[in-house]
């Protein structure tokens, strides 16, 4: 089956990186365009039904030309603001799934009527970014964050990865990790820093190796968002055909201004409003000297890419 372009004929965006990289930041500072609809997570193994009907199983699930025919028809049907009120229906068991319902049910339908451009905000879709590219002829934004502050942020919420994810991903594995099964396999579960640093180095080598066929994707790291966020984020506006209004100024400012706090609360995890510049430090206080140590030896050879040695002093 062959893919549509979204109901008002621009191309959708698609904001991924991985969690924990300022995805949510990024992906809600490029919707105060008010011509943009913001979904989220799609490809959450957790998401709503009626948002995306086709059932996820795996986090960070691996989309290829080979296995797109299983999530093309749903990702046409979420381009064009079609909700699946019935799905979502059947699956509401509680409060607040049912007012995740009318939520997500307005960002539909005002998509649809105001010919809105879809933004996809979700982190899970890294490892798919070509095949977004290519089938839904997305405008791809991958956020990066040092391997620290991913490593460090994951520790502080106790968050751990379970590899499993993707060892049972055969074309997967077959395509670009076989050579980390046996990391993947010999990591103990209940080590969290060792988890974190083998995924970030695994998402960002995958990043790293875009560039070369996918130039046009928008690769942004969330430090340099953080200490100039107006002058980076109107130049994400600029690429990718958005409006950097004196409103969007505003909002962005609001979002990273100082008066925020330098760290959120844990039971605030996905909130946009934090002092972007304080934040930035905030690993090298949670990571002990041992730890950072740990985290640059697993990500040698790929982070090189992304941070100088400056940066981890």
């Amino acid at each position: 089956m062959s893919s549509i372009f979204s109901a008002n004929n621009l191309n959708p965006i698609l904001v991924t990186g991985s969690h924990r990289s300022g995805t949510t930041w990024v992906g809600k500072m490029l919707a105060a365009d008010v011509t943009t609809a913001y979904i989220s997570e799609p490809l959450n193994v957790l998401h709503r039904p009626g948002v995306y009907r086709t059932p996820v199983k795996y986090w960070y699930t691996y989309i290829t030309d080979e296995n797109g025919a299983d999530y093309l028809p749903a990702f046409n049907e979420l381009l064009n603001f079609q909700y699946h009120t019935l799905h979502e229906i059947i699956s509401l068991r509680s409060v607040k799934d049912f007012l995740r319902m009318g939520r997500d049910f307005r960002i539909f339908f005002n998509g649809s009527m105001h010919g809105q451009r879809a933004l996809i905000k979700d982190p899970f879709a890294v490892f798919s970014t070509p095949w977004f590219a290519k089938q839904l002829h997305c405008q791809v934004v991958i956020t990066a964050r040092h391997p620290g502050g991913f490593v460090s942020s994951l520790k502080r919420l106790g968050w751990n990865f379970d590899f499993g994810n993707f060892l049972n991903q055969p074309l997967f594995m077959r395509d670009h990790l076989e050579g980390d099964r046996a990391a993947m396999e010999s990591m103990p579960k209940d080590d969290l820093v060792g988890q974190a640093a083998l995924l970030w180095k695994i998402i960002y080598r995958f990043v790293h190796s875009t560039r070369t066929g996918f130039p046009q994707f928008n690769i942004v790291r969330h430090e340099d968002l953080s200490r100039d966020p107006i002058g980076g984020y109107q130049a994400l506006y600029t690429s990718l055909g958005l409006d950097f209004t004196e409103r969007v100024k505003d909002i962005i400012q609001n979002s990273s201004s100082s008066e925020n706090p330098a760290k959120l609360a844990k039971n605030k995890t996905h909130s946009v409003k934090l002092d972007s510049r304080a934040n930035l430090d905030n690993w090298k206080n949670i990571l002990s000297s041992e730890e950072i140590t740990r985290i640059r030896k697993i990500t040698e050879g790929v982070s090189e890419s992304f941070y100088s040695e400056e940066e981890w002093k």
